[in-house]
C-alpha cells in the first residue's frame, strides 16, 4: 500500500477555554427514523432549528464517509481547500429551500456567517505565508488518524494539509515488527517528500517519535523543509536515539514503565521487535485531559510502535540538519515525555522559539486542538 496519507506573538503560553455541547435536556425521547433525540416540546421554532440541526450533522457524516472512502481506497488523507470551500457551500444549500426562518435560526445563521468570515479571514492568511502546505508526522503506536481535527482546521483556513502513516501504522499493512531502522520506518514520508515539486517546501509537524522522523529527514532534504515543528515530541542531537532519551532520570516514571509491554517477534534471547501500550494505562499516560471519544477512538485504532527505530542513533549535520528553522511546543501537562524533559531537550539544542499549550497533555491534538492550530499558524506567518 503506498503512502497512508492571529498573528504571531512571542508569549509563551496559549490556553483556551473549551466549550461543550449541552447534554440532551429531560423531556426527549429517540426517533428511530431520524437517529436523534426529539423534545416532546413542539414548537415551530424548535422543529426549524431542529430540522437545520440535523441537516447539518447528517451534512457533516457524508463529508466524513466521502473522506473515509477516499482513505480506504487512496491509502491517504489529502484536505484542500476546495473540499472546505464545498462543504462550506452545502451547509448553506438549506437556506434556499426555505425551511422556517425562527429566531434560533437566524441566531444560528448569524453565527454561521460569523463563522464563515473568520474561515475566509483565516483563508487570506494561507494565502499570504511563503509555505502553506503542511505535512503532519504522528507519533509512536499512532497513525495519521489521529491528526484529524488539526487537518480540519487548517484545510478550513485555506492550508494544504497532508498527514502520513509512517511504515506499519495506521491502516499502513507493513508488519511493524519487521521495521529494523529509522529508514525503513520513515519510508512513506519520504515517498511524500519526493513527490514535491523544484523549489516546493512543506512545513513539517511532528510529535512524540515523530520528532526523530523529522530529524531523520531534515538531514536528507533540508532544501525541502521550509520549518520544523516539534510538538511534545522527540528533538535529539547527534549521535542521539530515542532510547537515550526514553532513558533519562525524567522520563524514568513508574506510569511509563507500567504502560509498556515488550514484543519478540524476532524469538526468545533476541532484542524486542516492538513496544505495545498497555490500554488500561493509555488514559493516564496519553490522553489525561482528553475526551472518553478521543480515548475510545484511539484505544480502538493504536498500534504497537517498532523498536528498531528506537534504538537507532541519528546522524545529524549543522550544514544539513541545522540549517532548517526549528520551533517546538511544550505540551504541559504530558506524562509521556515531561515538561522536564521536553525542556531539556530545548535547552540542549535551542530551536528558534518555543511555545507552551497549558493544559494539554501529551495529545494536544485532542485535548487542544484549537490551541494547537492556532500556534500551527502563527508558526507558518513567522517570515
Amino acid at each position: 500500500m503506498g503512502n497512508s496519507l492571529l498573528c504571531f506573538t512571542r508569549g509563551d503560553s496559549v490556553e483556551v477555554v473549551d466549550t461543550s455541547r449541552s447534554p440532551v435536556p429531560p423531556h426527549s425521547s429517540f426517533s428511530k427514523s431520524t437517529g436523534f433525540f426529539r423534545s416532546s416540546f413542539s414548537s415551530r421554532e424548535k422543529d426549524g432549528a431542529k430540522l437545520e440541526e440535523e441537516e447539518s450533522v447528517r451534512e457533516q457524516a457524508r463529508v466524513a464517509l466521502m473522506l473515509l472512502k477516499q482513505y480506504q481506497r487512496d491509502g491517504q488523507f489529502q484536505y484542500g481547500r476546495s473540499a472546505s470551500a464545498v462543504y462550506r457551500s452545502q451547509s448553506y444549500r438549506k437556506d434556499k429551500q426555505g425551511l422556517p426562518r425562527s429566531s434560533a435560526s437566524l441566531r444560528k445563521l448569524s453565527r454561521d456567517h460569523h463563522s464563515l468570515d473568520l474561515t475566509q479571514s483565516m483563508a487570506s492568511i494561507a494565502d499570504e505565508v511563503k509555505t502553506n502546505h503542511f505535512i503532519l508526522v504522528h507519533g509512536g503506536g499512532f497513525g495519521a488518524w489521529c491528526w484529524f481535527k488539526t487537518m480540519t482546521l487548517l484545510a478550513e483556513g485555506g492550508f494544504r494539509v497532508e498527514a502520513v502513516d509512517l511504515t506499519g501504522s495506521g491502516i499502513q499493512s507493513s508488519d511493524l515488527n519487521g521495521v529494523k531502522s529509522i529508514a525503513e520506518y520513515v519510508k512513506p514520508l519520504v515517498e511524500l517528500l519526493n513527490k514535491l515539486g523544484d523549489g516546493e517546501k512543506a512545513i513539517l509537524v511532528g510529535h512524540d517519535l515523530g520528532g526523530v522522523c523529522l530529524s531523520h529527514v531534515m538531514e536528507l532534504y533540508p532544501t525541502k523543509i521550509a520549518k520544523a515543528i516539534f510538538v511534545a515530541a522527540a528533538m535529539l542531537m547527534n549521535g542521539q536515539s530515542a532510547l537515550d532519551m526514553f532513558s533519562q532520570e525524567e522520563c524514568s516514571g513508574l506510569l511509563l514503565q507500567q504502560a509498556r509491554t515488550f514484543l519478540y517477534a524476532d524469538g526468545d534471547g533476541k532484542p524486542p521487535t516492538a513496544i505495545e501500550f498497555n490500554k488500561a494505562s493509555l488514559t493516564d499516560l496519553l490522553f489525561d485531559q482528553c475526551s472518553t471519544k478521543d480515548v475510545m477512538l484511539a484505544s480502538v485504532l493504536m498500534r504497537p510502535v517498532p523498536f528498531g527505530p528506537i534504538m537507532e542513533k541519528l546522524s545529524l549535520s549543522e550544514t544539513k540538519y541545522g540549517s532548517v528553522r526549528r520551533f517546538y511546543i511544550v505540551a504541559q501537562e504530558d506524562h509521556a515525555i515531561p515538561t522536564a524533559l521536553q525542556e531539556a531537550m530545548v535547552k540542549a539544542d535551542a530551536p528558534e522559539a518555543v511555545f507552551h499549550i497549558k493544559g494539554a497533555d501529551h495529545s494536544p491534538f485532542f485535548s487542544k486542538p484549537q490551541a494547537l492550530h492556532r500556534l500551527l499558524v502563527d508558526i507558518a506567518r513567522i517570515p
